[in-house]
């Protein structure tokens, strides 16, 4: 059966946030503005009065969902994972939906395979 879906709201612009050393702040935004303006952007506003954490801005984001994006950027099926973590299928799957933990020493095997940083998946 066809649903009908709402239309996404988009806007002309999006907002763009991001942490760095306090040290390296002025310098880091001058080469962000001068790549901006390199690609044709000359309205760009600057401000810092809020900051939203990560999860405020991906609140549905888990490790599962991590594991299952850093999957697909490898072109892997949960299958091949498995088999090259040494893991069983459903393992997987059920990490992915965030039913089973990805503890510390899982991450580092699957960060091997999946060519990431251990850390991304906890």
């Amino acid at each position: 059966m066809l649903a009908r879906m709402k239309k996404p709201i988009t806007e002309k612009y999006s907002e763009i946030c991001i942490l760095v050393p306090s040290k390296d702040a002025q310098e880091i935004q001058n080469h962000v503005m001068e790549c901006l303006r390199s690609a044709g952007h000359d309205n760009i506003s600057v401000s810092g009065k809020e900051l939203f954490s990560v999860d405020e801005v991906f609140p549905d984001s888990h490790p599962g969902r991590i594991l299952k994006g850093l999957r697909t950027r490898e072109d892997l099926t949960q299958v091949q994972l498995a088999e090259k973590a040494g893991l069983k299928p459903h393992h997987v799957s059920e990490m992915e939906s965030g039913k089973r933990v990805i503890g510390k020493a899982m991450a580092r095997r699957l960060a091997k395979v999946l060519n990431s940083s251990y850390q991304m998946l906890l």
